[in-house]
């Protein structure tokens, strides 16, 4: 005689859902690199990318991700007033500064533009994706 389990008693294993990434970079062989090497990593969904931060701010508001990865040096917006922007809009958004350089003056103008981290570029092999999951687990 075969056994059945109620719906309700069932051991289910959920999925958590992916983290919803958005990437900010005037660089499209970077963009590229980063979704390349994101795109191998389970439980990260890129949902889109923004060639400048106006484009960033835009793209924010309507994507509504996870996380923002978002270049510090870019034309029409840079990547502080578009952290800056995106937190005035959405205090819950979090945003990754990525830069070539760590100096103390770009790091403490990302801090007060409400970015939650800062990577510099060189570290992004080895630290990204724990950086983003980090984000996204705040």
């Amino acid at each position: 005689m075969e056994s059945t389990v109620p719906l309700a008693q069932s051991p289910v294993t959920q999925l958590a859902a992916p983290i919803r990434l958005l990437i900010v970079d005037d660089e499209p062989l970077f963009v590229e690199m980063v979704e390349a090497m994101l795109g191998a990593e389970d439980g990260i969904e890129i949902v889109g990318t923004a060639a400048d931060g106006g484009e960033g701010v835009r793209l924010a508001a309507e994507l509504d991700p996870d996380v923002i990865v978002m270049d510090i040096s870019m034309p029409v917006m840079n990547g502080i007033d578009a952290t800056r922007e995106i937190r005035q809009h959405d205090p819950g958004a979090c945003v990754l500064i990525l830069t070539g350089g760590s100096t103390v003056t770009e790091i403490d103008d990302a801090r007060t533009a409400g970015a939650g981290g800062y990577l510099t570029k060189d570290r992004i092999a080895s630290d990204l994706v724990d950086e983003i999951r980090g984000l996204a687990e705040r």
